[in-house]
């Protein structure tokens, strides 16, 4: 196995980022079908041709590299009735394997389909027990209800009790196929009663909430267990407000990601420095509340 260590001197802010979501594409998942976005999708946000075919563990550690990137996290994702037609889903094997090569550059995070049942809560148990998961992704629109719908809650009560976070896309969703249309069921506010009813839980709202961005800010003002992470768009286009909040009130509940394939996570980091973050602000939005909230080494 290659040494591809991080190497935080030589980073322009003396220390690396965290990437909180990071779809594991590699060339081998993509041959077996286990992408749920089409070409449509991929030319809507500009893919460029490489990454359509599956990018190595190796090759993308060294893009984070490029980007001044210590860690990622990477989503064994669940999307959708593994029984249903267009749903996909990544094992949490796949995801423990390239944990354990590179340790030091990757963590996990355990896809939940809430329609598994019991089985599906043995099996978050496992991957935060043995395989070493630090939190838990949830997709809602796959699965066509909102986050507080009650069919997530033994979920949300076993992620209080492995005291795991769990974060989730909030907001609209995109046409990922053109021939299998998902509802838009995140509204932010979605996330009020959830915070409430599981007041030792923390929440993260990835994807910014677009385009329900105050909604998000207001939800994380309201509950001191509900976080936002500016993923899956641009931080050029992040927008005036959340930029604000990040950089100021909102320093301490704001994450990095890039939601690779989405957004290529050296174009991600080189936008957020063109926004004129404070110094303390930055540190925390691109390092230090992540390596809080999921207890991460190092």
């Amino acid at each position: 196995m290659t040494d591809l260590s991080f190497d935080a001197s030589k980073t322009r802010h003396g220390y690396g980022a965290i990437d909180i979501v990071v779809n594991y594409y590699t060339p081998e998942v993509v041959a077996e079908g286990r992408v749920p976005t089409d070409d449509t999708f991929r030319d809507k946000v500009r893919m460029q041709d490489d990454p359509r075919n599956g990018t190595t563990e190796e090759a993308y550690i060294q893009k984070m590299d490029r980007a001044g990137i210590e860690r990622s996290l990477l989503i064994a994702m669940r999307c959708g009735d593994r029984r249903m037609q267009g749903s996909k889903e990544i094992p949490y094997e796949y995801i423990h394997a390239a944990c354990q090569r590179y340790p030091h550059r990757y963590s996990g995070l355990a896809g939940i389909n809430p329609l598994l049942g019991v089985a599906g809560l043995k099996e978050l148990d496992r991957a935060v027990n043995e395989f070493g998961f630090v939190g838990a992704h949830l997709y809602p629109h796959w699965f066509g209800q909102a986050p507080d719908a009650a069919i997530y809650y033994p979920y949300y009560a076993r992620c209080e009790e492995l005291g795991i976070p769990i974060m989730m896309q909030v907001g609209h969703c995109l046409v990922y196929n053109k021939n299998f249309r998902l509802p838009s069921v995140g509204r932010p506010i979605t996330l009020d009663r959830v915070a409430i009813d599981f007041p030792n839980l923390t929440i993260i709202g990835i994807h910014l909430g677009y385009p329900w961005v105050e909604e998000m800010i207001s939800v994380c003002t309201k509950h001191d267990n509900v976080y936002m992470a500016g993923d899956a768009y641009a931080p050029k286009h992040w927008g005036a407000n959340a930029v604000h909040y990040a950089n100021t009130y909102g320093q301490d509940k704001f994450l990095f990601g890039t939601d690779w394939w989405v957004i290529d996570p050296e174009r991600a980091v080189a936008e957020v420095d063109e926004l004129g973050f404070r110094p303390t602000a930055r540190r925390k939005i691109m390092r230090d509340n992540a390596m809080r909230i999921f207890n991460l080494p190092g």
